[in-house]
C-alpha cells in the first residue's frame, strides 16, 4: 500500500479520524478507494464468562501440573549477627499482626489471603480475600 504525502498529512491532522476511515486502500488499477475492514477480536473478560472456564478443555494439560503452595505470616530483615545469635525459643517479629490475614502464594505469586484455621491438630488456611485476576495477569508480566 503505497500513500501520498497528502493522505499522510491528512490522516495525521485528522488526530485519530475514526477507525473505519484510518484504513484506506487505493487499487492500482482503479482511483477509487477500497475500504478494509478492522480486525474484531472476542471480548476477553477475565473471571467471568469469556476467555477461559476452569473446565476448559484446552486448559485439560495443565490440570495435572504441581505447583508450590506457601503461606506468608509475615516478613523481617534482620542482621547476619542477629541470625547467629538465634537459638531454641528464640522470638522472630514479623511486620504484621495477629488480626490481619496472612498471605496464599502459589509458585511465590499471591493469589489470595486468608486466616489461619486449626482442624484436628493441623494448621488450615480459610481463603478470605482472592486477588483480582488482572491483577494476578499483571504479575506474570514483571
Amino acid at each position: 500500500m503505497t500513500m501520498t504525502q497528502e493522505e499522510i498529512d491528512a490522516l495525521i491532522s485528522g488526530g485519530g479520524a475514526a477507525e473505519e476511515d484510518a484504513f484506506v486502500e487505493h487499487d492500482e488499477d482503479s482511483d477509487s478507494p477500497s475500504q478494509v475492514d478492522s480486525a474484531k477480536f472476542p471480548d476477553m473478560q477475565i473471571g467471568g464468562q469469556g476467555a477461559y472456564s476452569p473446565l476448559d478443555p484446552k486448559l485439560e494439560l495443565l490440570y495435572d501440573l504441581q505447583l508450590p503452595v506457601s503461606i506468608e505470616l509475615g516478613r523481617t530483615n534482620m542482621l547476619i549477627r542477629d541470625i547467629l545469635r538465634l537459638g531454641r525459643g528464640s522470638v522472630i517479629e514479623f511486620d504484621k499482626l495477629v488480626s490481619e490475614p496472612v498471605d496464599v502464594l502459589i509458585n511465590g505469586k499471591k493469589v489470595a489471603e486468608g486466616e489461619v484455621v486449626v482442624i484436628d491438630k493441623h494448621f488450615g488456611i480459610r481463603i478470605t480475600t482472592l486477588v483480582d485476576p488482572t491483577d494476578r495477569l499483571r504479575g506474570l508480566r514483571r
